[in-house]
């Protein structure tokens, strides 16, 4: 009996390519082992075996693009897991079995060279009978993408990942569809930096680490009160706007680019748990452990783009469906006029500028304004 390895219904990102297979063909599998790895603009996903047995069968090699439901391959040899645990269609079975009919007839070479432009058989129209290196070539070319070849000296190839190839695409298409625009204040970090001093040693006692992030979460939380369209959605017959306020924290992978794990229901955690959920989501992002559900569902983001050095970024591109994003600032110290006793003063305060991208078709100026405005008094009246 064999059992199929499929794609899960339930899967976070645009589009969503095959990363790698864990095991080869012939290899014995266990109920529950990770045997390939899917991959999209968010996050990367094992897919477990759901029996024992050996895997007979690759239908869809690293690069191919799947839809949830595809079948990836299958386990010959094994007692299947209960029928709820497969999500597999009939139209993805056929898709998968048409896809395979078609790369099996192909040479091992064509096959490699569709992969390094993650490209499908059917994707490139053939002159002939059969599809050739020269027809896949003059594809390449006519879309205006350098087809593999002698690197000239002083430059450095480096091909694109399948992440990188989500992002590009998840960031052109937001820019397409939305017109951004963005406001930008300056906020004083005094008053978070004095309360930060004081609890930063009792929030590591209890497992968390107190990073300004969490201030900027519950400072989201408490502007989303004055302007609720920020955490809104864009319909062609309507405006949704959610209830629970699920923020998506921008986290740097180095080179591979970035991903957007997300705290569900802010508006209902207190600062230590806001600082411990950022704790547990940060550290698992940065190797590679988050899960669908850690990266789903976002209404809003942030990117704290200030701790790479710049002051401003703008626009700051909106992570699609979302209506808005934050952008805060480097923290530097600033001379600001300050008055005390009807008498101004010149003052060295810690100053970041913060700004809110929006989706124009969503959210309106006085709205955005009334957004950063609430979000800086909560940061410079925060108590002690």
């Amino acid at each position: 009996m064999a059992v199929d390895i499929v794609v899960p219904a339930e899967q976070e990102g645009t589009t969503a390519v095959v990363k790698s297979w864990l095991k080869k063909i012939g290899e014995p599998v266990r109920l529950n082992d990770p045997v390939v790895e899917i991959e999209t603009d968010k996050v990367a996903v094992e897919i477990a075996a759901t029996a024992d047995g050996v895997l007979s069968e690759i239908l869809l090699e690293s690069g191919a693009e799947v839809e949830p439901g595809t079948v990836l391959g299958r386990i010959a040899g094994g007692v299947a897991a209960p029928a709820e645990a497969k999500h597999e269609t009939p139209a993805a079975r056929a898709s998968a079995a048409a896809v395979r009919a078609a790369s099996d007839q192909l040479p091992p070479g064509i096959r490699r060279m569709l992969t390094e432009h993650g490209l499908e058989a059917g994707d490139v129209p053939a002159k002939g009978a059969r599809l050739t290196r020269e027809d896949i070539q003059a594809y390449v070319e006519a879309r205006g993408r350098a087809a593999p070849g002698p690197v000239s000296a002083g430059v450095t190839r480096v091909p694109h990942d399948s992440m990188r190839k989500r992002i590009a695409e998840h960031l052109s298409q937001s820019v397409r569809v939305a017109p951004h625009v963005t406001a930008v204040f300056e906020a004083d970090f005094s008053a978070i930096m004095a309360h930060r001093n004081a609890r930063k040693a009792s929030f590591e006692k209890a497992g968390a680490n107190l990073t300004f992030t969490a201030y900027f979460v519950a400072a989201c939380v408490a502007a989303m009160k004055v302007a609720p369209a920020v955490n809104g959605r864009w319909f062609d017959d309507c405006i949704e706007i959610y209830d629970d306020v699920n923020i998506g924290i921008g986290t740097a992978l180095g080179e591979k680019g970035l991903i957007v794990p997300v705290i569900h229901k802010a508006q209902t955690l207190a600062l230590l748990d806001v600082a411990k959920r950022l704790t547990d989501l940060t550290e698992r992002a940065r190797v590679g452990k988050l899960s669908p559900s850690d990266v789903r569902d976002g209404t809003f983001s942030i990117s704290n783009h200030g701790v790479s050095g710049s002051l401003i970024a703008s626009p700051i591109i909106i992570n699609q469906p979302q209506s808005a994003i934050l952008g805060v600032g480097k923290l530097e110290k600033r001379a600001v006029v300050r008055a005390s006793a009807g008498v101004d003063k010149v003052e060295i305060r810690p100053m970041a500028y913060v700004s809110l991208t929006i989706d124009h078709r969503v959210i309106d100026a006085f709205q955005t304004n009334a957004w950063l405005t609430r979000f800086v008094e909560t940061l410079e009246t925060w108590g002690p």
